[in-house]
């Protein structure tokens, strides 16, 4: 005896995420009796962090709705800006997004990261227990139900990924505020005060610096200063923000 099905379709930003069947309009697919809508939705592939509005029969439907032979259901992507309510906005992103997490920094965006590999459960604790949005390439990550909000990072390059997670989610942009290795906030600093921190060619030839008030580390503006005033600079122009 064949199972009941209903008609999924899958929004265009949404069909990486499933086989070639599913990326037709009103394809079939097998239900029970039980199962939730947003369980279907991810036994197809796509993790619940990037369905936006369900659609049953044209109708908006919660993702515990139980789905009954014949429904039609729209699966569509989350819509950006995307609003995550509840808490400051802040990032937690996994040990793949290294390069993500200092441009993140570089504009003054809260983004914590771990340099080694702390585990799926851990990062997903972590994400409940400082209500940070955790950001991930790896689906399976963000399935886990203890995540407080989650994303996926569509592309591998991280030009591309910094843009996908602005656009997505416009957080206030502050350049050069934080620290890019630890997170922490900068400070201005005096030069005698950092000098012993400083090789001899650099106390020659700087006098502005910076520090970070967690970890201590001594920011300039050195040999890649262009580079990230660059990043920077389009960022800024995109998405706002107080001038460079």
């Amino acid at each position: 005896m064949s199972r009941p099905e209903i008609h999924v379709t899958v929004a265009p930003e949404l069909q990486l995420f499933v086989n070639s069947e599913l990326r037709r309009k009103r394809a079939p697919v097998a239900i029970d009796a039980s199962s939730s809508l947003g369980h279907v939705i991810e036994s197809l592939g796509v993790p619940l962090t990037e369905a936006g509005r369900l659609l049953v029969d044209r109708r908006p439907a919660p993702a515990a709705h139980v789905p009954a032979a014949g429904e039609s259901v729209e699966v569509c992507a989350v819509e950006r800006p995307q609003q995550v309510p509840g808490a400051p906005l802040r990032f937690l992103l996994d040990v793949h997004l290294g390069t993500l997490a200092r441009r993140l920094r570089l504009l003054g965006v809260d983004a914590a990261y771990e340099s080694e590999d702390i585990g799926d459960p851990a990062l997903a604790a972590l994400s409940a227990a400082e209500r940070r949005v955790l950001l991930s390439r790896d689906r399976g990550l963000l399935r886990r139900r203890e995540i407080w909000a989650g994303a996926y990072v569509y592309s591998d390059r991280p030009d591309e990924q910094l843009r996908d997670v602005l656009s997505r989610f416009m957080p206030v942009l502050a350049p050069w505020t934080r620290c890019t290795a630890c997170n922490g906030r900068l400070a201005e600093a005096a030069k005698d005060t950092v000098a012993e921190r400083l090789e001899h060619g650099t106390r020659r030839t700087y006098d502005v610096f910076a520090q970070c008030t967690a970890c201590e580390r001594v920011y300039w503006r050195g040999a890649h200063h262009e580079r990230l005033e660059a990043i920077v600079g389009d960022a800024v122009r995109e998405f706002g923000g107080p001038a460079v």
